[in-house]
């Protein structure tokens, strides 16, 4: 089964000419008033930023994603883009994934308007097994068939993404890239937040968060963030509940050691729709005219979807003297799923339905017409341990100044599945039924699924007048495995993977920073567990050439990226041209893009983020798709949004903001067959800044989505597998500070 789950001081004609492009290609998030300006127009004077912390703008400059190691965005030879904590405060996403929609070279609809996952594409790749390839405090979230965690972004001090392989760092990963999430951390000054939602498809939410030091000296600190959220989905009879809670503890003793306990835990007794619709009544029409419903749901009147994640570690860090430095981030993670859910399989007269009794009993005009359904009963067990431990050393050789990390981790992951997979009633197109029960049967034991990895690595950012080479290589031992229950028969792989990268960036005075960059990857590939005999297949691997330019001046809170890559996935599973049942490693995969990203705050009143994607995906190698585009992947996608606040007369404290998103045409599945057509979505907000009746950093917003209910498929995978995107949502939030 597949299962898709700042007044500026610009004195150079330079400077002038990158404020003018910022100005006509970006748009961002601001939130100001009267007395509450939260953008510093002049660098010098904002607070130091941290990887691992807030931004002081919408601009951020630092990240730890692409080197583990607390690099400005420009010294980093590969692409990585931040969406701070100001904001998602200003578009008030419902998800990670959702949070990514303003951002180059990452695809986010792939599931339509389902927020069950954060599920992404990053240039033109996801992960195996379609799971999600997803990192929280430079840790891998590690999941597994249905059981995937994911986390709230009220929770998250930032969102980042980087683009192409990333092994040398975290070892086995997806070649497109990464997603990595930066939890909210104990502050020493005071923060108490209340946050309330209320909006469309009946949504409430909550949300509080409070922090501050527990002794004069700040050597001991809080945090204690949680939220509580209830709403309908798009579809009828599906519903979204969610309460999350993460305290977290930080000890620091002097400036030169921290240790911070982090934890996380979530409920949801429901995660929302998560079904599959066919491409007739979606991208085409029915056999007989119309369309579906975007509201439709496929499913039973007793589906139901839940999940419960629980994560308890610490980050450690202690400066033993100006040279060295060890870091060590360890958790461990239990997640639990279960569901029944009936969900299409396509027409009746798909090949999907073969073998479905409920669909090879009706006739060929019948067939037509009828949406084959199937049915899952899925409980999962998942547990995670990882740790990661670093030790940092700076030092000189000549002129030349070096930061070495080397490194270890290790995780192992344990999935206990209990499943049962079987088919149900078909449904009527023509004359949509009122939904109802149907029988799912018992879960029986199904599979045990288990991973092992142990990484040592070393990376050398190296400096040199205004040169930096970054240099890392990394060894991997990999050990995969399945036992499959219903025989108790075992099958596993054990792979030794050696990967590298290696980049040089050159530091013009002006902030301009060309770079190029090599790098690879390596990712294991499924089992085929129902052939006979059962085969671990080799491993995918993945390298990438990019070329581009950073613009980030040190004296105005800009930063501007430009990429040109060719990204190359071997190994990829294709058909076996002697056995429909098994498939072989033989495949192979190009993408060639341009990614283009500006984010700027150009004054005190205007913020401004811009984004443009070109994709060129193909099958370059493969038994039957050779040739072809891989599915779900759009050629072009551009985003835009500015928003204004109001610091002086009677509108001050006013913010009104408004951009739009374009999605491309893409095809719908691997044949290539037919294509889901181009969209273009506008959301708006208009925000209130309580400042200037002494409600510092209180205020009150409404967001509009889709504003013009456009009603549009969001993309297809295959001919029985096509989503709707999000209609029009609003969001009103009151966020009080005391």
């Amino acid at each position: 089964m597949s299962f898709n789950r700042l007044s500026l001081p610009v004195n150079t004609s330079i400077r002038r000419l990158a404020i003018l492009v910022a100005m006509g290609l970006s748009s961002s998030t601001f939130a100001a008033g009267e007395e509450t300006i939260t953008v510093n127009a002049n660098a010098a004077a904002a607070p130091q930023e941290s990887a691992w912390g807030p931004a002081p703008t919408i601009a951020a400059k630092h990240s730890a994603t692409g080197t583990k190691t607390d690099t400005p965005i420009e010294k980093n030879p590969q692409s990585v883009s931040v969406v701070t904590r100001q904001e998602l405060d200003m578009h008030q996403f419902q998800s990670v994934k959702e949070a990514l929609g303003y951002t180059p070279g990452v695809t986010v609809n792939s599931r339509g308007a389902s927020n069950t996952y954060d599920f992404v594409i990053i240039r033109g790749f996801s992960s195996r097994g379609l799971n999600q390839n997803n990192y929280l405090d430079g840790q891998k979230l590690q999941g597994d068939f249905y059981n995937d965690a994911v986390i709230d972004p009220y929770m998250l001090e930032r969102v980042e993404l980087m683009r192409g392989p990333t092994s040398v760092l975290y070892g086995k990963s997806s070649p497109g890239g990464i997603v990595s999430m930066v939890s909210k951390r104990p502050t020493t000054e005071p923060l108490r937040e209340v946050q309330f939602k209320m909006g469309s498809d009946n949504l409430m939410q909550t949300g509080f968060d409070f922090s501050d030091a527990l002794d004069d000296n700040g050597e001991f600190s809080y945090r204690l963030t949680g939220v509580a959220r209830s709403n309908n989905e798009q579809q009828d009879n599906a519903k979204q509940q969610r309460y999350a809670i993460a305290p977290s503890f930080s000890w620091r003793p002097d400036d030169k050691t921290n240790f911070t306990f982090l934890s996380y835990f979530q409920n949801e007794p429901s995660t929302g729709y998560y079904g599959w619709l066919p491409k007739e009544g979606t991208v085409e029409p029915l056999p007989n005219g119309g369309h579906l419903p975007n509201s439709f749901n496929e499913g039973a009147t007793n589906n139901t979807y839940s999940r419960n994640e629980k994560m308890v570690g610490y980050a450690f860090e202690h400066g033993f003297n100006d040279t060295f430095t060890v870091r060590q981030n360890l958790r461990f993670s239990e997640m639990k799923t279960s569901q029944q859910s009936a969900y299409g399989t396509g027409l009746c007269n798909n090949s999907m339905n073969g073998f479905n009794s409920y669909c090879t009993s009706l006739t060929p005009a019948q067939q037509a017409h009828y949406l084959g359904r199937g049915t899952v009963v899925d409980q999962e067990r998942l547990q995670n341990f990882s740790v990661d431990t670093q030790l940092q050393t700076k030092f000189a050789t000549g002129d030349m100044d070096h930061t070495l990390l080397t490194g270890v981790d290790y995780s192992r992951m344990r999935n206990d599945i209990n499943a049962l997979f079987g088919n149900t009633t078909s449904l009527d197109l023509d004359n949509l039924p009122s939904m109802t029960d149907t029988d799912f049967g018992t879960a029986v034991p199904y599979q045990m699924n288990e991973s092992k990895q142990t990484g040592l690595y070393v990376q050398d950012q190296a400096e040199w007048n205004k040169w930096v080479f970054t240099l890392g290589g990394r060894y991997d031992w990999s050990t995969q495995a399945t036992t499959v229950r219903a025989d108790n028969g075992y099958i596993d792989r054990n792979d030794h993977q050696f990967t590298w990268r290696g980049g040089v960036n050159y530091l013009f005075d002006n902030g301009i920073t060309p770079y190029f960059s090599y790098s690879q990857s390596f990712e294991p590939n499924a089992f085929s567990l129902y052939s006979t005999p059962r085969v671990a297949y080799a491993p995918s691997k993945g390298e990438q050439y990019e070329a581009g330019v950073k613009y980030v001046p040190k004296d105005m809170p800009i930063v501007m990226t430009g990429a040109l890559y060719q990204l190359t996935k071997t190994n990829n599973l294709t058909a076996d041209p002697n056995n429909a049942l098994n498939q072989v490693p033989s495949g192979e995969i190009r993408a060639r893009g341009v990614e283009l990203e500006s984010k700027a705050a150009l004054t005190q009143n205007i913020n401004m983020t811009a984004s443009y994607t070109y994709t060129d995906a193909e099958y370059t190698k493969d038994t039957t798709l050779k040739g072809n585009t891989p599915e779900q992947i759009p050629k072009h996608m551009a985003s835009l949004w500015g928003d204004y606040t109001f610091n002086n007369g009677a509108l001050s404290g006013l913010t009104l903001g408004t951009g739009g998103r374009f999605i491309g045409s893409s095809y719908g599945d691997p044949a290539n067959s037919f294509k889901v057509g181009s969209a273009a979505v506008m959301d708006a907000v208009v925000k209130y800044d309580l400042g200037r009746f002494g409600l510092y950093g209180s205020s009150l917003a409404l967001n509009v989505n889709n504003v013009l209910d456009r009603e549009y498929v969001a993309s297809c995978f295959q001919t029985y597998g096509c989503f709707w995107g999000a209609g029009r949502q609003f969001v009103a939030t009151a966020t009080f500070r005391f």
